[in-house]
């Protein structure tokens, strides 16, 4: 397989939170691209998305305040900032007006874990 833009315009968000407030993730690299790495956008919002990664997880921050919250305290990002996620971690995905980008390793995830 070659290189492959992704437009913006062909992203759909899936909602993943709220109200109150809003989260929302568009896949842009998934399993039928690679089988080695995810990557997409995501957006939040006013709201507290609670989650284990089951992938290691590189996140950019575009615009706003992301937040992550684990059990050892929370890191706040702006825009610029990045934050690195091991397997495992038990979190919350938290923010204010926050669009970020993200990368997971391994992209199949699902599939290792039976969840697709």
């Amino acid at each position: 397989m070659s290189a492959k833009l992704i437009k913006a315009s062909s992203l759909s968000y899936v909602h993943r939170g709220g109200p109150p407030g809003d989260a929302g993730v568009a896949r842009a690299v998934s399993t039928d691209i690679s089988a080695t790495m995810g990557a997409g956008v995501a957006h939040f919002d006013a709201c507290s998305i609670s989650w284990t990664v089951l992938y290691d997880e590189v996140i950019f921050v575009i615009d706003g305040v992301f937040r992550l919250v684990t059990t050892e305290g929370t890191l706040e990002g702006e825009a610029g900032d990045i934050i690195w996620i091991p397997e495992g971690t038990e979190l919350k995905y938290e923010g204010e007006q926050a669009r970020i980008f993200y990368a997971v390793y391994p992209g199949n995830w699902k599939a290792i874990h039976g969840m697709d």
